[in-house]
């Protein structure tokens, strides 16, 4: 079975083709990736579209078709919420897809298929709760429970991106705008971009997430101070996490996982935060890297 995941991200936008054998086991047959069109809705509906055709004209033969996008399908209306990449929110972007493909097509949050991808046959495998986090252009999280993704009564479980930073301290202050229209929000100190603004608020540099990480490695002061606020914000707001949800594993994607210090840090710090005398969860990075999306998404139809 012909199985097409597709990773609609705000930077890019990437699709795998995977053969689906019996007992759920995968293999990759093609990947492809591409620039998202910024901020243009029916350009990104026929790059996606266009992606999949060519997927199937390549491997001569059609597939099912999973989307992993920003946000959520209001329960509503099906349209569009809360996605970072504005041009989606309010469009109905299942119906549009399914209307060009000619075909059914299953959608998630992309945490989800990132925490879904995990959770099989990734860092969390075997687990029975798992949280997976994007951290990224944007922050997203997405909840496994024994192996199935929960979405919610209002479809945003797991979004703990635009809850607000908890017990903001001198430095965290003030509270950045959130394009949500709130302030102070995790997604504002803990996505790559506000990573990078909270290094110029405190008079550094505008350099790149990655500048800051290979600065601070090389001993350069204020990057490291950067870092060190982040993993502490990390803490705090994964603490909050743990007392709701009390995961068994959290995994971290996304471009800032790769912050090997966080692994370390986290876990001790997240300690005074956390309502309990022994913490068994376990903080790990991803075991499938930029793929567990794509690989989620395709997984919506297992």
């Amino acid at each position: 079975m012909l199985r097409l995941g597709v990773d609609l991200g705000g930077t890019k936008i990437e699709i795998v083709a995977f053969e689906e054998a019996e007992g759920g086991a995968c293999r990759e047959l093609l990947r492809r990736r591409v620039a998202t069109p910024q901020g243009d809705y029916l350009a990104t509906l026929h790059t996606v579209a266009g992606l999949v055709e060519a997927a199937e004209g390549e491997l001569g033969r059609r597939g099912s078709v999973g989307i992993g996008t920003p946000g959520a399908e209001s329960a509503l209306d099906g349209r569009i919420k809360n996605a970072n990449s504005t041009c989606l929110n309010g469009k109905p972007l299942r119906r549009d897809l399914q209307t060009l493909l000619q075909r059914e097509v299953r959608l998630a949050n992309d945490a989800n298929c990132f925490a879904l991808s995990e959770a099989i046959d990734g860092a969390g495998q075997g687990a029975e709760v798992i949280f997976g986090i994007i951290l990224g252009t944007g922050v997203g999280g997405g909840i496994v429970l024994r192996g199935q993704a929960l979405t919610g009564a209002n479809r945003i479980a797991g979004e703990w991106g635009h809850n607000p930073l908890p017990l903001p301290q001198a430095d965290d202050l003030p509270l950045p705008a959130c394009y949500c229209g709130r302030a102070g929000c995790v997604e504002t100190y803990l996505s790559g971009p506000g990573l990078a603004a909270d290094h110029r608020r405190h008079g550094g540099e505008a350099l790149t997430p990655e500048a800051i990480a290979a600065q601070a490695a090389a001993g350069d002061a204020a990057c490291g101070a950067t870092l060190a606020r982040y993993a502490a914000r990390l803490a705090r707001a994964l603490g909050s996490v743990i007392n709701l949800l009390d995961p068994d594993v959290i995994v971290l994607g996304g471009g800032l996982s790769k912050l090997d210090r966080l692994y370390d840090e986290v876990p001790r710090l997240w300690a005074p935060h956390v309502f309990s005398d022994h913490i068994a969860t376990r903080l790990l990075r991803h075991r499938h890297g930029d793929s567990s999306g794509v690989r989620g998404a395709a997984r919506l139809w297992s």
